[in-house]
């Protein structure tokens, strides 16, 4: 069956025949052995676990099929079923200053399933005598304990408890066999996301009174690994399809986008790389004994960036993060924040922090990504006393001075949260009480007033920052100078003081 496309050429609408998306039409033959049962069949799952996965089959003989399993009740499970699984994944991206493109059919996925239509079929996914993985990517909500969920729900509702009747319907099938059990790697964005879930399955083991047969076979022969996974995944570009299409002699419903860099970190040993060897590619995946020191780096420096330049920058004009890390004076200044005060904090190798910083700064340089600065200004104070607030203290307790940066980047947050700047309404998005209590604030004219009372709030920051020496000081100084004399200016009247 071929379909007809409507693209625009040359300022003109024109009708082409392009021919459906699935495995005869692009002459794909082979079958893979289902190997991954994946919980999740968003972008971020296609664009990141898909494309990893084909690249470990590509480059070594790991042969592995992927069934994919919809987590909620509506999906993409018809549309993935209808290309065969196929999709187009495009990849966008800078590296060192040089704009690159990748693009790749993506064709490791096998049988898609939507338990809500067919719980048997979810069922049978458990009998796959060649299953190793369970992958999952539902969210930060997705791995949470429900305690409505049973056992005899065809499905339950959330994706723990799904994944326990999946597990203990695999224990029955094989008899409790020992060389049965399942690597399980969960991506949902959570610190100790593997643990959290393995928690949760345990609970519901004892709730669901399933026995100790089968809890002593989950602890013993299945393992847990927590993950810190990084890619920016855009999606299904529709704002720009048509430039996606032309590209393609077929029609693909399922075009998923994403930049270049792609990082993925996991909890594990020498067992773990026997069975992922992921060192043998390209790829940049990491299977170490303990994930939170790039996790520390990557909410340091990639989060505590983005964090402390959208206030900044947003004062001083900008509206995207590649137009913030472009100008000559916002761009230098984001980049002493970076090298020279938040690297300078962290317990890794300096070259290799560098090396991560500058793969992030080509990031916020890709110009096929749109990262508009208001669209990451949700919650900041919470983001800044996670993100950027342990960067400033460290620097405090190494250095017994303040940073000039990070504190003058507190200060534009400060400012941002009075809600108007030059007449024009700023994009604060926080929560009612936070909102009220910053309005009270500015009541005040007294801007070392202003910094006691922002600074002095244990429940922003978790302790009184009043009693960091020079702090309320430079920040009233910073606040005084950017109202009168604006960011460019104020910065550089307060960096000769501080």
């Amino acid at each position: 069956m071929n379909v007809n496309k409507k693209v625009t050429m040359n300022n003109k609408s024109v009708s082409i025949k392009m021919k459906k998306l699935n495995r005869k039409n692009v002459d794909l033959k082979t079958t893979l052995p289902i190997k991954i049962v994946q919980f999740g069949e968003g972008n971020f799952l296609r664009a990141f676990i898909g494309y990893a996965f084909q690249e470990l089959n590509k480059q070594t003989d790991f042969n592995a099929g992927i069934a994919v399993v919809q987590p909620i009740d509506r999906g993409l499970v018809k549309m993935l079923n209808d290309q065969d699984g196929l999709y187009t994944l495009f990849m966008k991206g800078v590296k060192k200053g040089e704009e690159i493109q990748d693009v790749e059919l993506i064709s490791n996925i096998v049988k898609s399933v939507d338990p809500y239509a067919n719980f048997n079929d979810y069922l049978s996914l458990a009998k796959e005598a060649s299953l190793e993985f369970i992958i999952s990517n539902t969210t930060e909500a997705g791995i949470a304990y429900v305690g409505s969920d049973t056992a005899d729900m065809q499905p339950p509702s959330s994706f723990p408890a799904k994944l326990t009747v999946l597990l203990h319907e695999r224990f029955k099938h094989f008899n409790g066999d020992v060389s049965k059990g399942l690597t399980i790697i969960p991506c949902e964005l959570i610190n100790y996301n593997s643990d959290t879930l393995k928690d949760i399955l345990l609970k519901y083991i004892e709730d669901w009174k399933l026995g100790n047969d089968f809890k002593n076979w989950l602890l013993e022969n299945c393992t847990f690994h927590n993950t810190l996974v990084d890619r920016i995944v855009p999606g299904y570009p529709k704002d720009d399809i048509e430039t996606y299409n032309v590209q393609l002699d077929y029609s693909d419903n399922l075009i998923v986008a994403a930049e270049t860099f792609l990082l993925w970190v996991i909890e594990g040993g020498d067992a773990l790389k026997a069975k992922l060897p992921f060192e043998k590619t390209t790829l940049d995946v990491k299977i170490v004994s303990d994930m939170q020191p790039y996790r520390t780096r990557k909410v340091r420096i990639l989060n505590g960036a983005h964090t402390a330049m959208v206030p900044f920058s947003i004062l001083y004009g900008n509206k995207t993060v590649k137009q913030s890390v472009d100008n000559p004076f916002t761009g230098a200044f984001i980049n002493e924040a970076v090298f020279n005060e938040i690297i300078d904090t962290l317990e890794m190798d300096r070259d290799e922090l560098n090396s991560f910083a500058d793969e992030i700064f080509d990031r916020f340089r890709n110009p096929f990504i749109v990262h508009n600065l208001s669209s990451i200004a949700l919650n900041s104070i919470s983001k800044f006393a996670v993100r950027v607030l342990p960067s400033l203290l460290e620097y405090v307790t190494i250095h017994k001075k303040i940073p000039t940066h990070l504190t003058f980047a507190f200060a534009c947050l400060i400012r941002f949260y009075k809600g108007t700047w030059n007449g024009e309404t700023l994009p604060v998005q926080d929560s009612a009480d936070i909102v009220e209590a910053f309005s009270e604030i500015w009541k005040s004219n007294d801007y070392s007033e202003i910094a006691k009372k922002v600074l002095s709030n244990k429940a922003y920051w978790g302790e009184d920052l009043t009693k960091i020496d020079n702090l309320t000081k430079s920040i009233s100084v910073a606040l005084e100078e950017i109202d009168t004399h604006g960011i460019e200016t104020g910065f550089a009247n307060y960096s000769k003081q501080f």
